[in-house]
Parts: C-alpha cells; sequence; structure tokens
C-alpha cells in the first residue's frame, strides 16, 4: 500500500509545528523523530510530503516569513527612510519578544553551531538574510534618489547596519531581554539614522 499523506493532514498546520520545533532546538539539535512526533505523522509520511528534512526546513522559513515577519514588508512600505528604519527596528523589537512565539528568530537560531556536514543549511539561511538586506538597500536607494536620504548615504551599509543590529537584537531576545530593553537599545540604533526618525512609539 503506498503511503502518502495522513487522512487528517494539514499541511499549513504542519508546518507551523515544524516552525516551532526547528525554532526552538535549531536545524542540527531537531530530528526527524522530533519532528514527526511533533507533527503527527510518521517518517514515510514526511518523507513523502516534504521530500527531506533540508527541504523541510526551507518551507519551514519560507512559512517563518510569511507568518512572522510580515511586519518587514510593511516598514518597506513607509512614506520615509527614516519611517522605515523606526518601524522595522521597533516591530522587530516586539516579533522577538511575542509571548506566544520562541524568543529570538528562527533564522538566527536555526543555523547556530552548524557542523560542516550541514553547511548548506547556513548557506541557505545567510542568503535569505541577505535577501531581506538587499530589499532594504534597494529602498534606501530608492530615498537617495527622492532626496529624502541625503546624497553621500551608502544605502548597502546602512541597510547592513540595520540588518545586523536586528541580529545582535535576535541574539539577546533568546537570551531573555524584553521587549521593553530591546527597544531602548533601539531607540539608540535610531540615533545613527540619517534624518528625523521621530519619538518611541507605544
Amino acid at each position: 500500500m503506498a503511503v502518502g499523506r495522513p487522512r487528517t493532514f494539514d499541511e499549513a498546520e504542519a508546518l507551523d509545528v515544524a516552525v516551532e520545533v526547528f525554532w526552538r532546538q535549531g536545524y542540527e539539535g531537531t530530528s526527524i523523530t522530533d519532528l514527526t512526533t511533533a507533527m503527527g505523522m510518521n517518517k514515510p509520511s514526511l518523507y513523502t510530503v516534504f521530500g527531506s528534512k533540508e527541504k523541510l526546513f526551507q518551507r519551514v522559513v519560507a512559512r517563518y516569513a510569511e507568518r512572522d515577519m510580515g511586519y518587514k514588508t510593511a516598514a518597506l512600505a513607509e512614506p520615509t527612510a527614516a519611517a522605515v528604519a523606526r518601524t522595522l527596528l521597533l516591530e522587530n523589537a516586539k516579533a522577538l519578544t511575542r509571548k506566544d512565539r520562541p524568543a529570538g528568530c528562527l533564522s538566527i537560531q536555526g543555523g547556530l553551531s552548524t557542523s560542516p556536514d550541514n553547511a548548506s543549511i547556513c548557506a541557505f539561511l545567510a542568503a535569505s538574510r541577505l535577501e531581506g538586506e538587499q530589499a532594504l538597500a534597494d529602498r534606501f536607494r530608492t530615498a537617495v534618489t527622492d532626496g529624502d536620504l541625503p546624497s553621500d548615504t551608502n544605502p548597502a551599509a546602512l541597510a547592513r547596519y540595520i540588518i545586523a543590529f536586528t541580529e545582535g537584537q535576535a541574539v539577546h531576545a533568546a537570551a531573555g531581554a524584553n521587549r521593553q530593553q530591546l527597544e531602548e537599545t533601539a531607540e539608540i540604533a535610531l540615533r545613527a539614522f540619517p534624518g528625523d526618525t521621530g519619538p518611541t512609539s507605544d
């Protein structure tokens, strides 16, 4: 008899469960048994539906970006570069410290302490983060062209600064920093951003 999806299988729900497992345990710390137990499916079904642990993880990262990082899209749509930075950093502080999610960031936690055998996972996560950094750099380039940022602004470096800061915030959140602490640090980071980034929002 062919092995397929469980009769009551919900792919989106299964991915949400896998997000939690990988987020808490990292890629290397998560076994197939951990996944099948949490997702309520057997190993043949998991491989039939998702292909492999690595392919499942790639789907998980995409699901995480859609479900937990929508604030980045909203930030890019802000009318000024300063508002982009403020929204991004403050919403990031919220996302990293949600009570209904593991602390920190899946794209950071998922690839920590990965062995050379799983180098492809580190490369995949780095490429995913770089994609977001490039989108931010493009937004800042537009701001320079529009006169919203000074003409001597380096959009790529400015985007790298913002992303590097959020990555550091994720590490602190995973270590126990709370939302208020992350917001206080974000306010300091925003002082270095060109232009008026405005007051702290509640």
